[in-house]
């Protein structure tokens, strides 16, 4: 019956075009891969009682957009993002719902807004978390979950379920290759370096790098994961040569000429 269900909500996720999909069993919450781990309270069972599996979807931010970032195009690309993620997300809770699996979407932020964010920059649930446990990627040196597809460039939502699905493996090769290009771009310094998790992004500069985007229509900032060079995406839209963010490269002229002419517009 599980492989039958999880079929089924894999159709409803073709239907919607989610392009990522993974299961979790909420148990691997409490076998922590590595220290520090989630706490027990942001835990799925902890926060929807009863919760045997999480799902998590997954879309990803279109690199051509993100490599303008920060801009007024990538701001709206990332509400459009959130939107669907949100939308999707639901609909898949109230599928399963009505199939007689009591499921409750979790928003894809779970904050009020930046203000909020700089006095306590954590959000109730971790999606990042649950995209690992569902074995979608691992983390980098950004904090970051990075994928195979699209490297950190995805954001992600969870459906917490009573329905008992088998959970996908973890991918145990780290991704992320140590290449420094997000701890050094990163216009706050947010972004200590060094294995996760022991070094861990300053969320509260990160934060107030967000409500100064913000004022201006530039959020987020999109620096650390636009110069990742991990992810098939790169090589999909032609742009595995990392040199190109390197401003001292003929291979950055036109990008840069691009990046201007957005940020030019649209935004303060």
């Amino acid at each position: 019956m599980s492989s039958i269900l999880r079929r089924q909500i894999l159709r409803k996720c073709t239907s919607m075009d989610v392009p990522l999909v993974g299961f979790a069993p909420a148990d691997r919450w409490n076998h922590p891969p590595f220290e520090p781990w989630v706490p027990e309270p942001f835990r799925p069972a902890a926060i929807f009682p009863g919760t045997k599996t999480v799902i998590v979807l997954g879309f990803p931010i279109s690199l051509p957009i993100l490599d303008t970032a920060p801009s007024i195009w990538y701001h709206e690309l990332y509400h459009v993002v959130n939107e669907m993620l949100d939308s999707c997300g639901y609909r898949l809770a109230l599928f399963l719902t009505g199939k007689g699996y009591p499921s409750v979407w979790v928003p894809r932020d779970g904050y009020g807004s930046i203000d909020v964010l700089k006095e306590k920059p954590v959000a109730f649930f971790s999606h990042r978390h649950a995209a690992f446990c569902a074995g979608l990627g691992n983390f980098g040196e950004n904090n970051m979950l990075l994928t195979p597809h699209y490297g950190p460039r995805a954001r992600f939502v969870s459906i917490l379920t009573t329905a008992e699905i088998p959970g996908d493996p973890l991918i145990e090769e780290p991704l992320c290759t140590h290449c420094r290009r997000c701890t050094t771009i990163c216009p706050v310094s947010a972004i200590g370096g060094g294995e996760y998790p022991e070094n861990l992004t300053d969320k509260h500069a990160c934060a107030v790098r967000a409500g100064t985007l913000k004022e201006r229509y530039l959020s987020p900032c999109g620096c650390c994961i636009r110069v990742c060079p991990v992810g098939d995406d790169r090589h999909r839209y032609n742009r595995e040569d990392m040199r190109m963010y390197d401003d001292n490269s003929p291979l950055s002229g036109p990008y840069r000429s691009i990046r201007d002419h957005v940020r030019s517009y649209g935004s303060r």
